[in-house]
């Protein structure tokens, strides 16, 4: 039988909640009762519990507080709130402290009480059960092949959303590092679970069924999916619903030193890849086979969207391909979202009336200019440096720009000289010869013009943060 305490400083309704459910067709027998939180205490020095059904707001020792101090002394005992708030932050708080599910007693009626008590009864069964099964060592090895393994995709994500699948009542969850696996110790429903996944975790979590566990060390498994599963989900292209992982696979991977991406995105910033088909097809088969990390192509693109903004993309562009890459999960949603940026640069190009080369070689330049913005660089030298002559260059870059190559120039500079400020504890005057400008006084007039303030306000306001 499981042993259940009811906390609520208002005795009718604690006694109308004790009442109201028939506790032994489920299992439940009702040990004990508390008007507040220090009796539910000194209840509980005395009396074994299980479950403990704890209203959130008493006077004194708070639900809240009394959850906390019986996480502590007693975390065998799973606490369920009592409560008459529903609002989100209200109940996430309560879940937070490690309260296992939560119970509105307005809603609380006969036609759904039964269902509320039955759901909390599996749960506290189901986890009494696997609790047995890691204390006998049984769970040290995989006695189960298959295995779902779900990784949120939110921070803070936790395993109550996991307990809402059916596939959960009948097989273990074991916690690892912010993923959770579930031996298949039944047979896997193949259709019906896949729905369900969809339907109850939604966009918050991804799932994968591992294959080939049967016999792994437990510490072992947790080891390479660790090291190796949210990176084999980011390139995973198969049309399988959740994705298809083999252990062995994972597990040679995880012995190898992954390929580094660096040198081809670095050089994939020549947006080549942007305007020619044939270096698109080159670029995206070379992600595909080289593999970079997921943090790599995210830096990578947030670089696109910085460097190219105002010049590529127009304030609208780049607003929706900055709102849409926060939800970029995959290699497949970032190829898309970099399929959109090409077609962006694209229209700018028919936009402007240039070639396509003539695009390149302003790209280059553009690039150039940031480089040695420090330099003493003028007009004819980069004009030079991508074989354009000097007036075909000055009239094309006006046009690319939306100014003149001198006031480019000088912008560049002065973003060199913000990030030097704020990096570096170089004098003034020698942050403004580093960013290309010989008179500091000159440099310091020009930068309270266009950034609001001088450079050493400036400096300050940024240390400050």
């Amino acid at each position: 039988m499981i042993k259940a305490v009811v906390v609520d400083d208002e005795r009718l309704v604690r006694k109308g909640f004790i009442s109201l459910i028939d506790w032994s067709s489920f299992g439940v027998v009702i040990v004990g009762e508390a008007g507040d939180g220090n009796a539910a205490l000194t209840l509980l020095r005395e009396q074994e519990a299980d479950l403990l059904f704890v209203d959130l707001t008493m006077p004194g020792m708070s639900g809240f507080e009394l959850i906390r101090q019986v996480r502590q002394r007693y975390p065998a005992i799973r606490c369920v709130v009592l409560t008459c708030h529903h609002e989100f932050d209200y109940v996430q708080e309560a879940m937070r402290l490690g309260a296992v599910d939560y119970i509105v007693k307005t809603l609380l009626e006969v036609e759904n009480a039964d269902e509320t008590i039955r759901r909390l009864v599996e749960r506290v069964k189901w986890e009494d059960s696997t609790r047995e099964l890691l204390a006998r060592g049984e769970g040290k090895v995989m006695a189960a092949d298959l295995a779902l393994l779900y990784l949120p995709q939110l921070p803070g994500g936790n395993e109550e959303d996991l307990f809402r699948l059916s596939v959960t009542k009948n097989n273990p969850l074991i916690a690892f590092q912010n993923m959770w696996m579930m031996p298949l110790l039944s047979r896997y429903p193949d259709n019906e679970t896949c729905r369900e996944l969809q339907t109850v975790l939604g966009g918050g979590w991804q799932a994968a069924l591992v294959s080939g566990l049967k016999n792994q060390l437990l510490q072992e498994a947790e080891e390479v999916l660790g090291k190796t599963v949210r990176h084999a989900l980011f390139y995973y292209c198969g049309a399988e619903e959740p994705a298809r992982l083999d252990f062995g696979g994972l597990k040679r991977t995880a012995g190898e030193r992954l390929p580094a991406g660096e040198d081809m995105l670095s050089e994939a910033q020549n947006l080549r890849w942007t305007l020619d088909r044939e270096a698109w097809e080159g670029f995206t088969a070379g992600v595909q086979q080289r593999q970079p990390a997921q943090e790599q192509i995210s830096a990578f693109s947030h670089l696109l969207l910085h460097d190219w903004s105002g010049l590529l993309l127009k304030a609208e562009e780049a607003a929706q391909l900055k709102a849409s890459a926060a939800g970029n999960l995959n290699w497949g949603q970032w190829k898309s979202w970099l399929r959109q940026f090409s077609g962006c640069a694209q229209q700018r190009m028919l936009e402007l009336g240039l070639s396509k080369e003539v695009v390149f070689c302003l790209i280059r330049a553009v690039r150039y200019m940031r480089t040695h913005a420090g330099d003493k660089i003028n007009q004819g030298e980069v004009a030079a440096e991508i074989n354009m002559s000097r007036g075909y260059f000055s009239q094309c870059f006006a046009r690319f720009a939306g100014e003149t190559f001198g006031e480019s120039l000088r912008g560049m500079r002065l973003e060199l000289a913000k990030t030097l400020l704020l990096e570096t504890y170089d004098p003034i005057c020698e942050v403004a010869g580093r960013s290309g400008f010989e008179d500091d006084r000159y440099f310091s007039r020009l930068f309270r013009e266009h950034v609001g303030k001088l450079p050493s306000e400036y400096r300050a306001e940024g240390m400050e943060r």
